[in-house]
């Protein structure tokens, strides 16, 4: 099957990718693995896709992903990890995705990013982190995506103090197309409740110009 371009696996009861699972298909472009039950990646599962463009995890189990998963994938554009369980990222979760276009990390349980876990993805043109629990995030991180159109950051538990004055102000000046504005809603603390985030520079002394 060396010349199989397309293999899609969802609606199966998969619950894990071994090392070496797709070796073979060095011309596979589009692997859907959607809606399945994969709870665990092998750091090795995805050697061998050096052409893989579109790879789907959409609504499965992962806790985590093993650093250097990804590292294969070098021609990868586009990422769906919508509808997991993954708490955090690092910069060597996302390691080899240089060439990624659009990623979507929707309806996760994100809770923290580190400032430079999107630092080697200059081509990014579509960012989705709705539906998560973040509280804060560093606005810096956004800077380095000159490429970055759209970006979807609603339904977060934003907690709106001087830690989110980076976010804010890449808010006021970025040219992207955000999640609706005024659906980014601080979640806490009570006296700025449901307040979005775009209008918060009256509301807290440390944005006063």
């Amino acid at each position: 099957m060396r010349n199989l371009s397309d293999l899609d696996l969802p609606l199966n009861a998969l619950t894990m990718l071994p090392s070496n699972a797709f070796k073979p298909l060095i011309a596979l472009k589009v692997l859907d693995l959607s809606q399945n039950r994969i709870q665990k990646i092998s750091p090795k599962a995805f050697t061998g896709l050096r052409q893989l463009m579109f790879l789907n995890l959409d609504n499965n189990s992962l806790k985590k992903i093993p650093a250097g998963a990804f590292r294969p994938l070098r021609s990868l554009e586009m990422l769906v990890l919508d509808n997991n369980l993954l708490s955090t990222l690092s910069l060597s979760t996302l390691d080899g995705l240089g060439n990624l276009q659009e990623l979507y990390l929707r309806n996760n349980g994100l809770d923290h990013l580190p400032p430079d876990v999107f630092r080697n993805m200059a081509n990014l043109s579509q960012l989705a982190l709705s539906g998560n629990r973040l509280k804060t995030v560093d606005g810096n991180m956004f800077a380095h995506m000159p490429d970055l159109k759209k970006l979807y950051l609603h339904d977060n538990t934003w907690h709106c103090d001087c830690n989110i004055i980076s976010l804010v102000q890449w808010i006021r000046q970025t040219k992207a197309t955000l999640s609706p504005r005024d659906a980014l809603k601080c979640r806490s603390p009570p006296d700025l409740q449901n307040k979005s985030l775009s209008s918060l520079q009256a509301a807290l002394p440390c944005l006063t110009p």
